[in-house]
């Protein structure tokens, strides 16, 4: 089973790695699906406007809802994810050579969004790369069975991980585009 993680503390790092990760997986040939996220800066200096990418060339959903100045807790818009899930769906036909998810999140820790679609590619033995929350971890390693594999939140060590993994499933195992870390 190809199933990786990767985490980090820091809010939006784990989001720019594997959106960084994937432009240059594109750019290399690989054929993606999944979503990567990109956070645009709102009025309210607190919160974000959260974006997803449908990939490998959109479109792009907005999963987040404005519910207000005062408001606390999730702001995330289901019926948007599950848009997103329905678009990350109809491209698995192609077979991709990668699932590249940005965040198993409080939807798939409670068996909604991504989570079959995630399962359903193990199964078919495509490669998994997610970004975890630490509040989801729990929930992602129960889920996991405990198989899938921590990378470290550099591109070095992303990289390798999709490199062993293509050359593992008969790819040309060429090293992503440059990058630093």
């Amino acid at each position: 089973m190809a199933l990786a993680y990767v985490m980090t503390q820091t809010p939006g790092e784990t989001d720019k790695l594997i959106c960084d990760l994937a432009a240059r997986l594109a750019h290399d040939g690989v054929r993606l699906a999944g979503v990567v996220q990109t956070n645009v800066a709102c009025s309210d200096a607190r919160r974000c406007d959260m974006d997803v990418q449908v990939l490998p060339d959109g479109p792009v959903f907005r999963i987040s809802q404005t519910l207000g100045p005062e408001a606390r807790g999730c702001r995330l818009d289901p019926a948007a994810l599950e848009e997103a899930v329905a678009a990350v769906s109809s491209r698995l036909i192609q077979r991709p050579d990668v699932l590249i998810v940005n965040k198993f999140g409080k939807h798939e820790a409670e068996g909604r969004g991504f989570r079959d679609l995630i399962a359903q590619c193990i199964a078919d033995d495509i490669p998994v790369l997610l970004g975890v929350n630490p509040k989801n971890l729990e929930a992602f390693l129960e889920f996991s069975g405990g198989l899938a594999h921590m990378v470290e939140p550099r591109a070095t060590a992303l990289d390798a991980w999709a490199a062993d993994h293509r050359a593992q499933h008969g790819e040309t195992a060429k090293p992503a585009s440059a990058h630093t870390d």
